[in-house]
This record gives structure tokens, C-alpha cells and sequence, in this order.
């Protein structure tokens, strides 16, 4: 009897575990269902009035990790847009090293036409001829540093050589603690007056954006943009000669608004930029920018009304789910 009753138990408790273990299978298998249809639905939602955005609850934001910030207002002076490129100061730097050579030269034949008119004059060891010899030598030296000096005034013009500080200054050049940069304005482009500051960006990092100071300008145009020709020194070591580079032009006239973007919620695709803005507590609205001025923290644009919140973290997985409910591919 003993034995029937344990076996009977042992029954029961098996039967259940067996059951437990069927159930929770079906409740996994389920869950699992429940989060693929959650996955597969569509999160595009299409208005009667032609506008489109995704709707994702508290929860999803959650678990994709999205985050937004509100863009702020900002003014921006009038620009002209220009493109140059990183001179190579070598040539400066010939130029310098010859005037140097021929300022020694001229001190030289100097103090020499001086010592032997000494001589002469007290009627010692130097003949007249001598002397004219040494003077004919003093007269040619001054032309030399004369034709040097005038070389390096045609090619760069009496505003940049001028400098109190030219000799520190293309030493710096040559060092790579400074960069001059050429910027050429189309004579398409109005600009009024000289520009007294500007923005500068390497052709292949568009989004980095350095302040460029005015030095001068330029004493000819260049023959392949004709135009106006201004140089422009950036406090960096990062630029290498030659590179190309796009520069914003500070330019008179009233400010434009607008609105700082950040640099990281910006997406690009097939060539447009876009910003997804969250339009409602649950709904995310693709817009798109124009690119055309960046500003240290990201991008001015004038669409945009201050307070905007736009997602800085996520933005891309937002852009796959529209194309997931488009039926598109990522």
C-alpha cells in the first residue's frame, strides 16, 4: 500500500512538472510571436492631410535609446561663399631667406667701400681704382636687395609685407603653427568692402569649421577664378598646403535667424541631409536642411523655430523604420 501511494505521488508531482514545463513553453513561444509582430509592424504613420511621421510610445523611445534637444536661436551676419586653398609658404620662406642674403651682402661690400675710402683718403694703401671698384660692388648690392625686396612686394603686396611682424610670422608659416589660406571671390558674388573675418573648412571635413583671420589682400586675381583675392591666417597646425578649402565671407547687412543644429543629429542620404523632429510626445517627423553654413556646434539653418527638439541619438534607426514601412530596404 506504501509503495502504491509513493508512486502515486511521484505520478502527480511528474505530471505536473510536465505541464508547467509545456505551459511555460506555449507562454514563451507567445511572447517570442508577440515581439516579432511588434517588430514587424509599422511604426510610419501616413495622414489624410499628406504629412508622414513615426510613432514610437515612451517604452520604444526607451529601448532604442532615443534622445533630442531643443535647438537654440542664433543670428548670423551676412556671408558670401568662396572657395580657396593652403599656401604653400616656401616660397615665402625663398623669398625672406633672399633678402637676408642680399641685406649681408650689402653690409658687407658696405663696411669694405667704407674701409678703403678711408684708406684713400689718407692716402694710404688703395688706389682710386680700388675704391670705385669696391663702390661699383657697394652699388650692386643695393640693387640686389632692392630687385628682392620689389619681388616680394609684387608677389604678396605692400599691405602684407609692411607687417611689423613679418619675419615671425613666415617663420610661423614655415613651422606649421599658422596657416595661410588664399580665398578668391567670384566677381559673380557681391561683397561690399573688405571682409574682416571668415570661416573656413577643408573641402573633405565640411563639418569642421576654423576662424580665419584677414591679412591682406591679394595683388592679382587668380586666372582660374577671376575675381577678388583675399588671405586669410588660421591659428592651426592641423591644414596642409595646397589642400582645398570652402570659406565663408563675412559680408554687411542685417543678421539672418535662426537655429543651431548639432552636428550629431543630422543624417544624410542619396546627397540630402534631414533632422528627424519630434513633433509630439510619440511622433517623429523627418525634415530636411540645407547644409550651407556651419557654425562651430553644428549647422545654421532657418527653417527650424528655437525650442525645436530634434533627436541627436537614434536618428538613423528612425530613418530605417521609414523606409521599413515605405517597404524599402535600410
Amino acid at each position: 500500500m506504501k509503495k502504491l501511494l509513493f508512486g502515486l505521488i511521484i505520478g502527480i508531482f511528474a505530471g505536473g512538472a510536465i505541464v508547467w514545463l509545456v505551459a511555460g513553453h506555449h507562454g514563451a513561444a507567445k511572447e517570442a510571436e508577440k515581439e516579432k509582430e511588434h517588430a514587424e509592424q509599422s511604426h510610419l504613420v501616413h495622414e489624410t492631410n499628406g504629412e508622414t511621421f513615426l510613432k514610437f510610445d515612451e517604452e520604444a523611445q526607451q529601448h532604442m535609446g532615443l534622445k533630442t534637444v531643443p535647438v537654440e536661436a542664433m543670428q548670423l551676419k551676412p556671408e558670401v561663399k568662396a572657395f580657396g586653398r593652403v599656401i604653400d609658404p616656401s616660397t615665402l620662406a625663398v623669398s625672406m631667406t633672399d633678402i637676408a642674403s642680399a641685406r649681408a651682402q650689402l653690409e658687407a661690400s658696405g663696411k669694405e667701400a667704407a674701409r678703403l675710402k678711408l684708406l684713400h683718403d689718407q692716402n694710404q694703401n688703395a688706389s682710386t681704382r680700388t675704391l670705385e671698384a669696391a663702390e661699383a660692388i657697394l652699388q650692386r648690392d643695393k640693387i640686389a636687395l632692392h630687385a628682392a625686396e620689389l619681388r616680394l612686394l609684387a608677389s604678396w603686396g605692400g599691405e602684407f609685407v609692411k607687417r611689423p611682424d613679418l619675419d615671425s610670422f613666415i617663420h610661423a608659416l614655415v613651422a606649421q603653427e599658422l596657416a595661410l589660406v588664399r580665398i578668391d571671390v567670384p566677381a559673380t558674388e557681391k561683397l561690399e568692402g573688405t571682409p574682416t573675418s571668415a570661416r573656413v573648412s577643408l573641402l573633405s571635413a565640411p563639418d569642421s569649421v576654423i576662424a580665419a583671420e584677414f591679412v591682406s589682400t591679394t595683388v592679382a586675381s587668380d586666372p582660374q577664378t577671376p575675381g577678388r583675392g583675399y588671405l586669410f591666417v588660421l591659428k592651426t597646425n592641423s591644414i596642409p598646403a595646397n589642400s582645398i578649402i570652402t570659406a565663408w565671407l563675412s559680408a554687411s547687412g542685417e543678421a539672418e535667424q535662426g537655429v543651431v543644429v548639432p552636428r550629431e543629429a543630422v543624417i544624410r542620404h542619396e546627397g540630402e541631409a534631414f533632422v528627424f523632429v519630434q513633433s509630439g510626445a510619440d511622433q517623429f517627423a523627418r525634415h530636411e536642411i540645407e547644409l550651407e553654413h556651419p557654425v562651430p556646434r553644428g549647422w545654421f539653418v532657418e527653417k527650424l523655430k528655437p525650442g525645436t527638439k530634434v533627436v541627436v541619438t537614434g536618428a538613423q534607426q528612425l530613418l530605417s523604420e521609414e523606409f521599413k514601412g515605405e517597404g524599402g530596404g535600410e
